[in-house]
């Protein structure tokens, strides 16, 4: 993910509060200050061109916020989704022309413990209990 993508996530979502009044329009500007606090938050290092360049971002990023927290939606109805459609999924069916036996799945497996793979452990964690 890149850098822009954290630091807009972490702006508009807890560093900064818009007014949400309709009608009344505060103008936010994002400091450079605010940016390295942000940066920090978000364990980037950013060289002082970009903390500029971020600072002139985010401000307009909030600008264009205020300006949609100023549309009169009042008349529109809430809604979750857009589509209309529910669920669009389908039931799960097993086609046993595909399946594969578990004899032949594990055929060529380093190890096997009742009747399942044995792999080395990928998440570090302070127990010490082993896998099998």
């Amino acid at each position: 993910m890149t850098k822009s993508f954290w630091l807009y996530s972490i702006i508009v979502s807890s560093a900064i509060r818009i007014p949400a009044k309709i009608g009344f329009v505060h103008k936010v500007t994002v400091s450079t200050e605010e940016v390295k606090k942000i940066a920090k938050l978000a364990s980037l290092k950013l060289p002082d061109n970009e903390i500029e360049l971020f600072s002139q971002q985010f401000t307009e990023t909030v600008d264009v916020i205020n300006q949609l927290n100023e549309i009169d939606t009042s008349t529109v109805p809430e809604t979750y989704q857009v589509t209309g459609l529910s669920n669009i999924t389908r039931e799960d069916e097993v086609d046993e022309n595909r399946v594969l036996p578990q004899e032949v799945a594990l055929r060529e497996a380093k190890l096997i413990h009742e009747g399942f793979f044995v792999v080395p452990r990928v998440i570090d964690t302070d127990e010490t209990e082993s896998v099998i």
